[in-house]
């Protein structure tokens, strides 16, 4: 249970202050309006940061579950947690969305752009491509699992002394590979927090785009598997 708890926290903390930071730059009458993209992606980093930094003593702070199966791909986590941790990563994901909400709440009220708003939840393709769309999360997850399998400590997952490498490794995939779709590269961090702007009463909000839900959900899976297949060719 407290792994679990610990999946839940940390995922938690890295949407508070991930979905946070972009709430901050996108809505209306923030401190941080119009902060632009860099911000975002480095508020993003540090949300990494902060979570595996708080949990990764505790649950190895996996905070999504692309890293989850990757890690047990390559024999590094047990397959019998898998279910268990993302569940909590949802349960984590969901929770923090909807502290966003509330923290931002004025500001979603005198918001008028839809876009935005569900923005502050998750994530969208700037062109609206499937094949491409999914090619940019399979990229994007196999760079950041790929990178995590070279950190993880042998059945343990990312441990808290890990946490600035990982930050560090979102952060440039943030950089240089987000432009697309915003790099869900975690389908609990997309998925939780679509299912809280379905559910929450946002004004003016628009529908939560559950056409495009599976990519971020499938194609970090494909990434974190393909990610875990060369990995064990190279080592």
């Amino acid at each position: 249970m407290v792994p679990f708890a610990g999946e839940i926290i940390g995922t938690m903390l890295l949407i508070i202050l991930g979905n946070g930071v972009v709430a901050n730059v996108v809505l209306k009458n923030t401190k941080g309006n119009s902060g632009g993209w860099i911000v975002i992606t480095f508020g993003w980093a540090m949300a990494v940061f902060v979570a595996v930094f708080a949990m990764g003593s505790i649950s190895g702070a996996h905070i999504n579950p692309a890293v989850t199966i990757g890690l047990a791909l390559v024999g590094k986590f047990p397959w019998a947690d898998v279910p268990v941790y993302i569940l909590g990563q949802l349960i984590g994901a969901a929770l923090g969305a909807t502290i966003v909400w509330i923290h931002y709440k004025d500001h979603f009220a005198i918001t008028e752009n839809e876009d935005l708003k569900m923005a502050c939840f998750c994530t969208a393709p700037e062109i609206r491509s499937t094949v491409n769309n999914l090619l940019s999360e399979i990229i994007g997850t196999f760079v950041l699992v790929f990178g995590v399998l070279f950190i993880a400590a042998p059945e343990v997952g990312i441990g808290s002394l890990d946490a600035l490498p990982v930050a560090l490794l979102v952060f440039a995939i943030g950089l240089s590979l987000g432009g697309t779709t915003g790099y869900a590269i975690n389908p609990a961090r997309d998925l939780g927090p679509r299912i809280m702007h379905a559910l929450l009463p946002i004004p003016r909000k628009r529908n939560s785009d559950w056409g495009y839900s599976w990519i971020p959900i499938v194609g970090p899976i494909i990434g974190a598997a393909l990610a875990s297949g060369v990995y064990m060719i190279v080592i």
